[in-house]
């Protein structure tokens, strides 16, 4: 099932309730992609707060999720020009998600910076796939993923650091906060790259901050650069930063992922 078609068959209740059923297709080992996952909880976060943008999103992947799932957003708190929601993801299981978005209304500012300059790689045509014809997680299907710099997994790599050019296979996907979000989480852990032999690995947490609201580029390219600042003791800190095609910042964060290796 493709993700537009995921979206618009989303079964829609009162107060931002969300019932769907996850395909294999969308599988990562024996959980949703975590992308997806964050994404769906979004969806239903908006449902209650359609007239401010979201600025930041903090997921905890607390269990395994698929098949059929439930969502229920809930406002923590509403002002003038900001609102919290929680949405925790319910299976027959118990909460396997809980997240917390941030939205913040425009406001006039004097200050308009960033130091975020994306590094210097060749346009997406420039290099190959990056899975080529090898084995790849269900979820991975749906995307384009092409390494623009850095090792790929399980290359016994020096360090976890990893550029690449991530688009949706889908041409019906409709570029928002939702679709990035269930874009940005789509390379592997950056800290696979150092692994010396295939291991287990899990995302536990997911912080985003959203940078703009307008999500725009070219061609449906954006890209992705991951770094495994600290990895001891089985878990690795990793810095995410995502860029448009046209080299805008759209996207920071960061996250917590357990190495089983």
């Amino acid at each position: 099932m493709q993700y537009s078609e995921l979206i618009a068959g989303l079964q829609r209740g009162q107060a931002g309730r969300i019932e769907a059923t996850i395909s294999e297709d969308w599988m990562q080992g024996r959980t949703t992609y975590g992308g997806l996952t964050a994404a769906l909880c979004l969806e239903s976060a908006l449902e209650l707060v359609p007239d401010m943008p979201v600025r930041s999103a903090q997921v905890a992947f607390v269990g395994p999720v698929g098949g059929k799932v439930v969502i229920s957003p809930t406002i923590l708190r509403r002002g003038k020009s900001s609102a919290f929601v929680n949405a925790d993801l319910v299976s027959e299981d118990g909460v396997m998600a809980r997240c917390i978005f941030t939205f913040g209304a425009k406001r006039p500012s004097q200050i308009n910076q960033t130091s975020i300059e994306p590094p210097e790689v060749d346009g997406p045509d420039a290099y190959q796939s990056f899975f080529g014809s090898g084995r790849r997680p269900h979820f991975a299907h749906n995307f384009n993923v092409r390494l623009a710099k850095g090792q790929p997994p399980v290359s016994g790599a020096e360090r976890g650091d990893i550029c690449l050019w991530l688009r949706h296979k889908d041409e019906g996907a409709l570029y928002n906060a939702t679709t990035l979000l269930s874009l940005a989480d789509a390379p592997p852990p950056a800290a696979m790259s150092m692994m010396v032999e295939p291991g287990p690995i899990s995302s536990m947490t997911w912080m985003a901050e959203f940078l703009s609201d307008e999500i725009t580029t070219t061609d449906g390219w954006f890209l992705v650069h991951h770094e495994a600042q600290a990895t001891s003791d089985g878990y690795s800190s990793q810095a995410m930063r995502l860029w448009n095609a046209d080299g805008e910042p759209l996207m920071i964060g960061r996250q917590t992922i357990a190495v089983f290796a």
